[in-house]
């Protein structure tokens, strides 16, 4: 309680500071307030010229629905995008494949731009209001990263576009970021050290609202624990046989008790991946998928070292061979208020969604699948997040602890449609979506330009992100000597 006062407290005063600090560039500084409409609406040319062009980009990443870490074409198509705008590629960023940088400027500030592009399994949609699956069992944007890369993409050449007519100086850098979905893609680009020369990192996600603010998120670690035992006949030798589902059913339990003990929000979820195939032969291979959760990444530490215990009891009682396969950590968002009233105000300033009639009639047919939709009307509005814990978590979080980072969120769905859903693949190819990665362009765009050519805001971005980090030095939640899991989506295997 007392360090969110003295935060709120620090808040305070740079806000008061970037107040002076202001009227000084403005009177003082190469670009004046007066100047900024002019030059945002370049910047909004720009990226509504090639609309149609990034809106393809964005559906044919939609119809690609490719895996984390493998989003082959996924990513060739971005960086063949950025590549023809004149943009320096840097690939295989960390090790991994699908990761990259593109690169336009030189010099101080350095922004970079976030972008994303995997997609999750068993949500294949159609671009319809019903559900009809494009591929039975396939992958789908249920998150939207299709829109997410393509409207970082166009706003980055926006950006790029302004560098080179000598409008603005310093550097602009697109990360195409593969993996988010359960990857930790951007924690290993973050220990590859892709983002420590960085001013500012914005981001964006689609959503079903439009929404900002200092919101943080929740810390995550993931884990596969991997039982081997002795196949037997289930009925004619039960006794010869050592079941390895059994020890997932033990150690689902001692989990489940487990969840009586443990702090306050935390989130402790998991599926069974494999756990035999004949109800007659005892499985002697059984695999169970965890995600351990919290607002604050030591505490997820602590959880799961308490879950390995009770993987470990499940193997002892029944006899079997434990092996403990990590498949990541990602760090909570650290919250930057004064990066945040930046994207806050543009996205307030730039909001024009409105649905036409055709737009209408998809939605109300889709919102008649929802539990609890929204009114169609809230696509106009701004929701403040400013001090809130998110319910999902990204690795967007390790970001935030080199580089003060900010985000927010556009209307892209249905109103009242939740993540990872069929619903959302749907609404994200339909022009629903297409309106929404429009918008999310144009705010990301108006907001670098604003931290490029108004010093004040970013330096009250990066005193912040000093304040908040204090005595602490960035850790990540990756266990020692951790590889990408470039495999983590492929089905079990012995």
């Amino acid at each position: 309680m007392i360090r969110r006062l003295c935060d709120s407290f620090f808040v305070l005063l740079v806000s008061a500071g970037v107040g002076f600090l202001s009227l000084a560039i403005g009177l003082h500084g190469e670009v004046c307030a007066d100047d900024a409409p002019v030059a945002k609406a370049a910047l909004f040319e720009s990226i509504n010229h090639r609309n149609d062009a990034v809106w393809k980009l964005a559906r044919d990443i939609w119809s690609f629905a490719e895996p984390g870490y493998q989003e082959k074409k996924s990513s060739a198509s971005l960086r063949e995008m950025l590549k023809s705008a004149g943009f320096a590629i840097e690939s295989e960023i960390g090790g991994i494949p699908t990761a990259f940088t593109a690169t336009v400027g030189g010099g101080k500030p350095v922004i970079g731009i976030l972008g994303e592009f995997d997609a999750l399994p068993g949500l294949s949609q159609n671009a319809v209001p019903y559900r009809e699956p494009a591929q039975e069992g396939g992958y789908g944007h249920g998150c939207g990263h299709h829109l997410y890369g393509a409207a970082s993409a166009s706003a980055a050449i926006a950006i790029a576009e302004q560098i080179k007519a000598g409008k603005i100086k310093g550097t602009v850098r697109f990360y195409g970021c593969p993996a988010e979905e359960g990857g930790s893609g951007k924690v290993f680009m973050a220990q590859a050290g892709a983002f420590t020369d960085c001013d500012a990192i914005l981001h964006w996600h689609p959503g079903h609202e439009n929404s900002a603010g200092d919101r943080s998120t929740l810390a995550r670690m993931a884990v596969k624990f991997r039982f081997h035992g002795k196949a037997a006949h289930a009925a004619a030798a039960p006794e010869q046989g050592r079941s390895a589902l059994d020890a997932v059913a033990l150690t689902n339990y001692a989990a489940e008790l487990m969840r009586e003990h443990t702090p306050d929000q935390s989130r402790i979820h998991h599926v069974i991946t494999a756990g035999g195939r004949a109800p007659n032969v005892i499985p002697d291979f059984a695999e169970v998928y965890y995600y351990i959760r919290h607002p604050e990444g030591e505490v997820v530490r602590q959880l799961y070292e308490r879950l390995v215990l009770c993987a470990k009891g499940g193997a002892l009682a029944t006899e079997t061979r434990l092996e403990i396969r990590f498949e990541g950590g990602i760090r909570e968002i650290l919250p930057n208020n004064a990066l945040s009233q930046v994207t806050m105000r543009n996205l307030r300033e730039i909001c024009d969604l409105e649905y036409d009639d055709s737009e209408i009639e998809f939605a109300l047919k889709l919102q008649a699948t929802l539990d609890s939709p929204d009114p169609l009307t809230s696509i106009r509005e701004i929701e403040d997040r400013s001090g809130t814990v998110g319910k999902g978590s990204t690795d967007v979080g390790d970001v935030s602890w080199q580089v003060p980072t900010t985000g927010f969120t556009t209307a892209c769905w249905v109103p009242g449609t939740p993540a990872h859903s069929w619903q959302a693949v749907a609404a994200g190819g339909s022009t629903i979506g297409r309106k929404g990665l429009n918008l999310a362009a144009r705010v990301l765009a108006a907001s670098a330009w604003d931290l490029y050519t108004k010093p004040d805001l970013l330096e009250a971005g990066k005193l912040e992100h000093q304040r908040r980090i204090g005595n602490q030095s960035y850790q990540s939640l990756m266990i020692d000597g951790q590889k990408p899991p470039l495999d983590y989506r492929d089905p079990p295997k012995r």
